[in-house]
């Protein structure tokens, strides 16, 4: 059977596109070289993610570029594509798969922009529309599989983290499997955490975790870090050393000062959150914070059936036992050696402390004005 090349591309290749962008694009590509006067096109896909509800991607025939629009879960539902489309000229879409004439439905949206003729009619024709809703059909199947794998990338990255998401969905499945990355390490928890939960009704406990989970973790990723794991009340993060940094040295500092940032940013965001519990007549949440640098295996741990991709290792057991430092010296951050050595951020010496299960004294440090 001929097909015309989008529909033949549909059919042969456009199930192994790499991304949503890249379908997107190369459908577009395609139409215009069949003679279709589009301006730009539109693909929106519903995600499985706390935060974002639908991912849009916006294509640009004139350049090629795409760009992406989110949508998040708490604001009024928009028509990104639809909205930038009509600023671009005529508009045709429709919904793909066996729910497309349901306007309720979160099946995939796909929508193309014409070029208004001279008279300002629609680009649309009649051959043109028939051309598009068999597009619309032959699509159904790859948007399938894309829409498949987007879901799963976002639930994914929701519960393990960008970086370790990536790893999972590469196939890094085998327990015992890893890496040994260099990184800084972040270790944050609550002070006095179980007396507050005993007398704390429970779902105003989840309502605090959230809200302090929040300061931490958001300035984490802020500042280009990753949560490997809530436990409890406790935070683990990494700021791990990339390969684009220049040069080994280089690329400790950053990482280092990146960790610096985003544990002032989360002080900053708990004597905030702090100054509103207490507005409302509830207790402060005192925490305490640690960082500290070196080498980690990063990778799957657990049982046969049931696993955890995670850090372990020296440095990992460094962090945690100087966060419980964190109390008897009355600091709500405590910094290692190996961070202060990798860094110009001025910090105040505390002297050699030993850790309970660490075998050398560890030399300890505190921001400025903690």
């Amino acid at each position: 059977m001929d097909l015309p090349s989008p529909l033949a591309w549909l059919v042969d290749e456009a199930g192994a596109s790499p991304g949503p962008e890249r379908f997107l694009a190369e459908l577009g590509r395609r139409l215009l070289a069949e003679g279709l006067p589009l301006s730009g096109g539109a693909l929106t896909l519903s995600v499985p993610h706390p935060i974002i509800a639908r991912r849009t991607w916006l294509w640009r025939a004139e350049t090629g570029a795409v760009i992406e629009a989110l949508a998040f879960a708490a604001t009024p539902q928009s028509e990104a594509g639809r909205e930038w489309l009509a600023g671009l000229g005529p508009v045709w879409e429709t919904r793909i798969g066996p729910a497309q004439d349901d306007q309720a439905s979160d099946g995939p949206l796909l929508g193309w922009a014409g070029v208004a003729n001279r008279a300002g009619d629609s680009a649309f024709g009649p051959a043109a529309i028939s051309l598009l809703r068999e597009v619309a059909r032959f699509a159904a199947a790859p948007l399938a599989a894309l829409a498949a794998r987007e879901a799963r990338a976002a639930l994914l990255e929701a519960y393990l983290g960008r970086r370790s998401a990536a790893r999972v969905q590469a196939g890094a499945l085998a327990r015992g499997t890893g890496e040994t990355i260099r990184a800084a390490l972040l270790c944050a928890d609550l002070r006095d955490f179980t007396a507050l939960s005993e007398v704390t009704e429970p779902h105003q406990m989840i309502t605090a975790l959230d809200a302090y989970f929040d300061r931490v973790a958001g300035a984490v990723h802020a500042f280009g870090g990753e949560v490997l794991k809530f436990i409890g009340d406790g935070v683990l993060a990494i700021f791990p050393v990339t390969a684009a940094s220049g040069g080994a040295i280089e690329g400790d500092r950053e990482a280092c000062e990146a960790a610096l940032r985003a544990i002032a940013a989360s002080r900053a965001g708990m004597v905030h959150l702090d100054q509103v519990r207490q507005a409302q007549g509830l207790a402060p949440l005192p925490f305490g914070a640690a960082l500290h640098f070196g080498e980690i295996l990063w990778g799957n741990i657990g049982a046969a059936d049931r696993l955890d991709f995670t850090a372990i290792g020296p440095a990992v057991n460094l962090v945690s036992r100087l966060e419980g430092l964190c109390k008897p010296l009355g600091r709500t951050v405590l910094v290692s050696g190996a961070v202060a050595a990798n860094t110009a951020t001025p910090l105040m010496p505390l002297g050699e402390h030993s850790l309970r299960g660490i075998a050398d004294p560890c030399t300890v440090f505190t921001l400025g004005e903690d």
